[in-house]
């Protein structure tokens, strides 16, 4: 285990997870001191920009020799999903390092990991003496996990986010649907899984039996080809006061999505 506590990054790794930033109320402002220890080391300059109180994005700056080309922003979040203690083999906010370097935490994937990634990158950079001629923007910003309205999105309607002057982000992501030619390059924090949905008529149609007929204000009987399901006809019953619409398969399918 020696071998791995004594890297400085495994270091700071270990620490930056031991912060509990974590859903419903995390605490952000440990995460900024966080940071601000970091970029001193670094010797580079940080900045702190709140476009909504209490949700501070941080950005750590290495300029480049032509400032006045677009950027590129490096980003990750600081916020992290809840956790379920019973469910986990070591504490998920310890940080816990195995013989073998493994390291146990919430966010040590999704995306913690990330800041410190792209600022190793930075130290390994600035210490082999290279210069680069853009300037590189590392960012981590709060609130990713319950959609960035107050976060990201908020920090990109600021006249300091326009200064950046952003001509390239990397960010963890998905693939798209649809991409055509383009080449999508981004962090994905995990792999798919392909899953194998069975649905039957008989099964759907008893729990819609269930519903209150007073309750069912409209239907609609749609009829499409598939490649894969071949004939299909979906019957969708619009309830009231539910919230929702059943949707009910009138043909036996199953489909792996």
């Amino acid at each position: 285990m020696a071998r791995w506590e004594n890297i400085e990054s495994v270091q700071l790794f270990r620490e930056y997870l031991r912060i509990e930033s974590v859903h419903p109320n995390p605490d952000y402002e440990p995460c900024v001191a966080f940071f601000r220890r970091y970029a001193a080391s670094l010797g580079l300059p940080m900045r702190v920009v709140e476009a909504v109180p209490g949700k501070p994005v941080v950005i750590i700056t290495w300029q480049g020799l032509c400032p006045e080309l677009p950027s590129i922003m490096l980003n990750s979040h600081m916020d992290v999903v809840p956790v379920y203690e019973e469910h986990w083999t070591h504490p998920p906010f310890s940080a816990h390092l195995t013989a073998d370097g493994w390291v146990y935490a919430r966010g040590s994937q999704d995306t913690k990991q990330l800041a410190i990634q792209h600022l190793e990158a930075v130290r390994r950079l600035m210490t082999a003496g290279v210069r680069l001629r853009r300037t590189v923007h590392v960012t981590v910003v709060p609130d990713e996990e319950i959609g960035g309205a107050e976060g990201m999105h908020a920090f990109t309607l600021t006249p300091e986010f326009r200064a950046m002057n952003v001509g390239l982000e990397l960010d963890e992501s998905m693939p798209p649907a649809h991409c055509g030619n383009d080449i999508v390059v981004f962090y994905g924090e995990r792999t798919s899984i392909r899953a194998l949905i069975k649905m039957s008529y008989k099964l759907l149609s008893n729990y819609a039996s269930d519903l209150s007929r007073q309750h069912v204000i409209d239907t609609y009987r749609v009829e499409r080809r598939d490649s894969i399901l071949g004939r299909v006809l979906v019957q969708i019953l619009v309830v009231r006061g539910r919230g929702y619409c059943l949707a009910t398969l009138l043909s036996r399918c199953s489909h792996a999505i």
